[in-house]
């Protein structure tokens, strides 16, 4: 595990181009196993998923050639062997699910491991996807390590439903279809910024897919898919932490932005926090004129409230980011977390640093920010942008706090403290038990 030690007090200040999307990397390369083609990625993050991916890919015998410092990654399936009863995939990175469609439609088999995880975000069931891979006809049976899927013949093309808007259901469902043999559709498909950019390079490998970006997608199975470039996006999560970064330390931190038709909901977020969102010429900028504060609610007797479920809602991912402002500004805000049980379990954490923070019941928080805090040190739980939200409040603090337990961040943000040590915070990795 490694810690972050932070001295903070500090007003970030500076420009800063962020990265590419881990959720929609991720994807991306797992689709490149859907064709014998070569594939160039540009813009590929240097983050710990990304690498582990790209070992497995080695180990199955996939052509990789990668160069973080460019971001060039160059993939070729043409020789890759698997064999199920062998050959493992990454037990802690939840997106390795999404090599099983892959896998299905090359090799007629694949595996999900006993232990696949992500963050620990609540209860995180890999029954949604086991229905998809068995209603394109995979066959599932229960070893002592895991799962076996096998198929015999192509995967069959169906229409499907699913439960909830999920973001990894919907792109395995969409890996499945792509080489099925027939037309499939999928309603309550998951829409987020990452899911489209994902549909985009399908598109450019040559799937047949419909409905990008809405609620209901067909997909019209083709019987080969080529190879090609692609250039990722910037990652609207690390857009919105370098703006809050900038905001909660009273700073001036613009980032760079080539979508800000994406951002409406998550400026109007901000702002009831005090924070204006200004988009210019290609870049995001947050201002806060004097100390946050809460926007008081004209309804009486309610509370102001940032709610967060699936796309086109503001996104789960960046709740954290935003209790870590309703902790700073004056007033009280409540935080629901519509997706996860017992993603919010991390008041404690945030007591430490003197902050009032109420845990109402798995889904929501209620914070009663302004209160004055002090530097502490704090246990990160594996929650990607909990650590960062954590680092947040004590960058905004004079003084010490050591975030133990920040792992997760480099599994999203490559070079994470070193881009904003230049913005002027002052943070360096440690390595600790």
């Amino acid at each position: 595990m490694s810690n972050l030690i932070v001295h903070g007090g500090s007003p970030l200040k500076g420009r800063i181009v962020p990265s590419a999307n881990k959720n929609a990397v991720l994807p991306i390369l797992c689709a490149t196993l859907l064709t014998r083609e070569p594939v160039r990625l540009h813009g590929v993050p240097e983050i710990t998923d990304v690498k582990k991916i790209l070992e497995v890919f080695r180990q199955l015998g996939s052509s990789v050639s990668v160069d973080f410092t460019s971001g060039i990654l160059d993939l070729h399936h043409k020789d890759t062997h698997f064999d199920p009863a062998k050959d493992h995939l990454p037990e802690e990175m939840r997106s390795s699910i999404m090599l099983v469609p892959g896998l299905m439609a090359r090799f007629g088999a694949a595996r999900i491991e006993d232990d696949v995880k992500g963050c620990t975000l609540g209860a995180r069931e890999i029954d949604p996807h086991v229905e998809v891979f068995e209603r394109f006809g995979a066959s599932v049976d229960r070893a002592s390590d895991g799962l076996l899927l096998k198929v015999d013949g192509k995967l069959r093309h169906n229409d499907h439903w699913t439960d909830y808007a999920s973001v990894t259901t919907t792109e395995n469902f969409v890996l499945c279809a792509a080489l099925a043999d027939g037309t499939s559709t999928l309603m309550n498909a998951a829409s987020e910024p990452h899911v489209q950019e994902f549909c985009q390079f399908m598109q450019m490998l040559g799937a047949k897919l419909e409905g990008l970006g809405t609620s209901r997608l067909t997909i019209h199975g083709v019987t080969t898919l080529g190879g090609g470039e692609f250039t990722f996006a910037e990652d609207f999560h690390e857009i919105v932490t370098f703006l809050a970064l900038g905001a909660i330390t009273g700073g001036d931190v613009r980032v760079k932005n080539s979508h800000p038709e994406q951002f409406p909901l998550i400026d109007r977020t901000f702002a009831k926090f005090g924070v204006q969102i200004l988009h210019e010429d290609g870049w995001s900028r947050a201002v806060v004129n004097g100390k946050l504060k809460v926007k008081e609610p004209f309804t009486r007797n309610i509370l102001q409230k940032v709610e967060a479920a699936p796309w086109p809602y503001l996104p789960v991912d960046l709740l954290p980011i935003f209790v870590a402002l309703g902790v700073k500004a004056e007033g009280s805000v409540m935080f629901w977390n519509k997706v996860y049980d017992g993603a919010m379990g991390w008041t404690t954490e945030l007591s430490k640093f003197g902050a009032h923070a109420f845990l109402s019941d798995p889904h929501r928080m209620v914070t009663f920010g302004g209160k004055p805090l002090t530097p502490a040190e704090v246990e990160s739980p594996y929650i990607i942008r909990v650590a960062i939200a954590l680092l947040m409040v004590a960058a905004s603090i004079p003084g010490k706090s050591v975030i133990h337990n920040a792992t997760p961040v480099r599994r999203a943000h490559p070079q994470f403290a070193e881009n904003i040590t230049r913005l002027g915070a002052k943070v360096e990795w440690v390595e600790g038990d």
